[in-house]
């Protein structure tokens, strides 16, 4: 409790700053409150609408087309019966997760550059132009998007196929014994077994709607792909950093830490209403 209070609850004092015309010589305490003076600026700026359109579509994209993947892949898996298989496609999926953006977008830029890219090497052995994929608005999301499943779907595959050990084996052979498919054996015994998993793992997953990846975007965009691109995230970060208004960007951080928390809630509810799961 010490360290929580510590760590989480004393670093909320920094959310004073949003309320404030914080000036660093004084301090937070010291600066002059404006009341909700920012949170009016940001209302008006033309900027804001597209970023947060930019970060709803991409962290949508990723939460719907991400998330039945690991699923998948874990109930094939659970269908190899050579464990050694089983575990080297296992350890060969996770990897990426092992890596940072900083590594893995330099990955991806060498991939696809214009000039030597692996994909353009393809194209160009069929005679179609290069394209700068990541200078490109039509591509850009699309990269973004599929190279982040590519990273995470191992570890949700690992914490899936951690659920299935936990299914009474006297299910499938009493199953086997009344004559049922594997597939039957999968849609009746396998895919209730790991409902309850699957819903807190939807329930979190909520609570990034408006986490798009910062770290992802900020190592892989360029004033190209703004229009596509731009994220809440980077958004705060040049705000903060190359026109120093603190405030201003810890009232956009703030309305996004409370959205977030709203989708959390709701999603905890949902899941309560609706299939009386309760993770407390």
């Amino acid at each position: 409790m010490l360290l929580l209070f510590l760590f989480n609850i004393v670093p909320m004092y920094g959310i004073l700053i949003a309320f404030k015309d914080f000036i660093p010589s004084k301090g937070i305490w010291n600066s002059p409150w404006v009341g909700l003076q920012y949170f009016d600026f940001m209302m008006q700026l033309p900027d804001v609408w597209l970023v947060t359109k930019n970060t709803i579509i991409i962290a949508g994209l990723k939460i719907l087309l991400g998330f039945p993947v690991p699923i998948i892949v874990a109930l094939l898996l659970n269908e190899i019966g050579r464990s050694w298989f089983k575990r080297t496609v296992q350890t060969i999926v996770y990897l990426p997760n092992f890596l940072s953006w900083v590594i893995l977008s330099g990955l991806i830029l060498d991939v696809f550059a214009v000039n030597g890219g692996l994909v353009n090497s393809f194209l160009k052995f069929f005679s179609i132009e290069p394209i700068y994929f990541l200078g490109d608005n039509t591509y850009f999301r699309s990269i973004i998007i599929s190279t982040d499943i590519w990273k995470n779907f191992g570890w949700g595959t690992v914490i899936y196929m951690a659920a299935l050990t936990s299914i009474d084996p006297s299910l499938y052979e009493s199953a086997i014994m009344d004559g049922a498919s594997r597939w039957k054996q999968t849609l009746h015994i396998t895919i209730p077994g790991i409902v309850p998993i699957i819903m807190l793992t939807a329930i979190l997953s909520m609570g990034n709607i408006l986490n798009a990846g910062f770290d992802q975007i900020f190592n892989l965009y360029n004033p190209l792909v703004m229009k596509t691109g731009d994220i809440i995230d980077t958004y705060v970060y040049r705000v903060a950093f190359n026109d120093a208004n603190w405030s201003l960007s810890t009232m956009v951080g703030l309305i996004k830490s409370v959205v977030n928390s709203l989708l959390i809630v709701t999603g905890y509810w949902m899941a309560y209403k609706w299939t009386d799961y309760r993770v407390f």
